[in-house]
């Protein structure tokens, strides 16, 4: 018993005694400086590295494959570098203070502010008077700003980005590289005092939401959060919205988009994001819905909501960057931002429902109550199928086109600043051409799959969307895709006059489909074809780079088996390719088996191929077990050459 109550006592005490050096190590972050030395172990000076030179940034990492990197993470990082400059260029600017960025004309820009209240306008433009004698404050790249930005990386693996940041982006007073392994963290420092960058980028070992949380004082928030995760990152942004400052910028990265994208995993998508997600060809854009969506909920319990800057869906991920602001009175708007998406089974038509209705009232006031609705039929008016129900999500604009046209002619005017400025300008392009106050997209495809009829040209259905007078433009997440303010009821009107001259053969429709339905019905719009000049838009017209090249591009960041790791990504995957037997030789062994089989036609007399046969003209052995019937029709020889022994018989598909 007494034995008993001492080991209880020393556990007791052994896990106080954890418990306080794990408290003391958050309590303060930062104490591991880049001239101190690390807590963690220190990589062994035997360990053989290799070197990854992204932009001016030199990565070293183990060779053992220890750590990933993903060379279609650089388009990611380009762009957060431009859009925080833009930032910087905006929060210093509204301080007196000018950016100076390497390869830009030495041009002032005027700094705008992106903030909706008034009372923010007001106090950032305080300080921007700046006496007649007195010289502006300049902020460059590479430099301590006192008053500058202070920059979070919250997941950071190797102190890549952060390292980036510090070498591209301009008015920065700290960037912080978190890391909560010892061992991520020996390396961060390692590759921070490899590029030179130990005055601006400090490393730090803490769990990162406990970071987060420890900064909530309006003192200690930061300016800027990057939050780049692996999977999900979900379990972070309570703490994300809170360490933000008043109009701090919040980079998002969602690498789970299987979840929001495809129904297949709906009862996921709720659990993590608050939505339900459907199975619509315009999954990409509900995708940062979703996020957007869930990012507002998150700031909306602690009376904050956020303003989109810019959101992109590049193909396996989506990268949000918006700003918080802090105001009781517009958070009650939040909900008059949040829609439901009822999309009909049959044919893909959807209607949006608004989760709140805000009005304005005869003393000026907004007033918020309940929205009315459904805002169709229990049965789709066009096919007579049942609606499923999606969301909800962000039903507001996605971007702010002043601020990404600001970021658009920065990166066109220094073109030499990032490696991938060609798809930045692609992409920014597409995104300022886009319908800002129009929901989600059809697509080309959608429409003709469900007619069972010729898909018109992306042209033509654009021209005939404006010659009826309606707005249309693309969408930069998905190359098909078609943005329009018409309602579903004009474009199957104009997909009816497109199968008027390419007509389908109604006889092979049920009369249960949704072509037969749609189809069914009289036009009543007569749809112009005829080609116009601004359907085209300026972007496809220039061949800008405006997706990405899936076959060029390394997607997973797992680099391959150990025998690889060091060797050129083209030669790796042809290493990985055709990993299947060759086709001749595959069918030299298909001709061979089949040589074993005797020809029935043979013994009955009847086969007029001879040797040409592919089956065997031998006499029947006992322990052929199986036979097969020669073909009817004349085959034309094998140009394979077939094995050792083996007579060229007719070609084997």
């Amino acid at each position: 018993m007494v034995l008993s109550l001492t080991l209880h006592t020393a556990c007791s005490l052994c896990r106080a005694s954890f418990i306080e050096g794990q408290l003391q190590k958050l309590t303060n972050p930062f104490s591991m400086e880049n001239d101190t030395v690390p807590c963690g172990e220190k990589l062994p000076p035997e360990a053989k590295e290799t070197t990854v030179t992204d932009g001016a940034a030199t990565i070293a990492f183990p060779s053992a494959n220890e750590d990933s990197y993903n060379l279609v993470r650089e388009f990611s990082q380009d762009l957060t570098c431009a859009v925080i400059t833009e930032f910087a260029r905006i929060w210093l600017g509204a301080k007196g203070i000018q950016i100076k960025v390497p390869g830009e004309k030495d041009v002032q820009k005027v700094a705008m502010d992106l903030s909706e209240q008034e009372e923010d306008k007001a106090e950032l433009k305080e300080g921007a008077n700046v006496a007649p004698g007195d010289q502006p404050q300049t902020a460059a790249v590479g430099e301590i700003c006192k008053k500058g930005l202070r920059v979070l990386e919250a997941l950071a693996t190797s102190g890549l980005r952060a390292i980036r940041f510090a070498q591209k982006v301009p008015g920065l007073q700290f960037v912080v590289a978190n890391n909560a392994s010892a061992k991520a963290v020996d390396r961060i420092r390692h590759n921070v005092q490899l590029n030179k960058v130990a005055h601006l980028v400090r490393p730090s070992q803490a769990d990162v939401q406990m970071l987060m949380y420890q900064h909530q004082r309006v003192s200690e928030q930061f300016e800027v959060i990057d939050l780049d995760p692996c999977g999900t990152p979900a379990p972070f942004l309570d703490a994300a919205v809170q360490a933000v400052c008043q109009g701090g910028l919040l980079c998002v990265t969602y690498r789970d988009m299987a979840k929001p994208k495809r129904n297949n995993s709906r009862e996921t998508c709720y659990s993590k994001y608050g939505a339900m997600a459907l199975k619509s060809q315009a999954c990409h854009e509900m995708a940062l819905r979703i996020v957007l969506h869930n990012l507002d909920l998150h700031a909306n319990c602690y009376q904050r909501f956020v303003v989109p800057l810019l959101s992109i869906s590049n193909d396996f991920y989506v990268r949000v960057f918006v700003r918080v602001f802090t105001d009781r009175a517009k958070v009650k708007a939040s909900a008059s931002k949040q829609a439901l998406v009822f999309e009909c089974v049959g044919c893909g038509t959807f209607h949006l429902q608004r989760l709140g209705k805000a009005s304005g009232a005869a003393d000026g006031l907004v007033e918020f109550s309940a929205a009315c609705g459904p805002p169709m039929a229990p049965e789709c008016e066009h096919c007579g199928q049942q609606h499923q129900l999606g969301g909800p999500l962000w039903a507001e604009p996605i971007h702010d086109l002043d601020f990404v046209g600001r970021v658009l002619e920065t990166v066109s005017a220094n073109p030499g600043c990032f490696h991938t400025s060609k798809l930045m300008q692609g992409v920014l392009s597409v995104v300022t051409e886009e319908l800002p106050d129009v929901p989600l997209y059809y697509t080309v495809e959608q429409l003709g799959r469900t007619l069972h009829c010729i898909i018109p040209s992306l042209l033509q259905l654009r021209s005939a969307l404006l010659h009826a007078g309606f707005r249309v433009s693309f969408s930069h997440a998905y190359r098909n895709s078609m943005k329009t303010d018409a309602p579903a009821s004009v474009l199957w009107d104009i997909m009816r006059c497109w199968e008027k001259e390419h007509p389908v053969k109604r006889e092979r429709l049920s009369e249960t489909s949704p072509a037969f339905r749609i189809l069914s019905v009289k036009p009543r719009l007569q749809a112009n074809f005829t080609i116009r000049d601004d359907a085209n838009p300026s972007s496809r017209q220039q061949r800008l780079k405006r997706f990405h090249c899936i076959q060029q591009v390394q997607w997973s960041s797992w680099p391959g088996p150990r025998s690889m790791v060091g060797e050129p990504m083209e030669t790796r995957s042809r290493k990985l390719q055709n990993k299947q037997e060759d086709l001749a030789e595959r069918l030299a062994q298909r001709a061979a088996q089949l040589k074993r089989l005797p020809c029935k036609r043979f013994k009955k007399g009847t086969c007029r191929w001879g040797d040409l046969c592919c089956y065997s003209h031998r006499s029947p052995t006992p322990t052929a077990t199986a036979e097969a019937p020669c073909t009817d029709g004349p085959q034309t020889p094998n140009q394979n050459t077939p094995g050792p022994g083996v007579t060229a018989g007719p070609s084997i598909d």
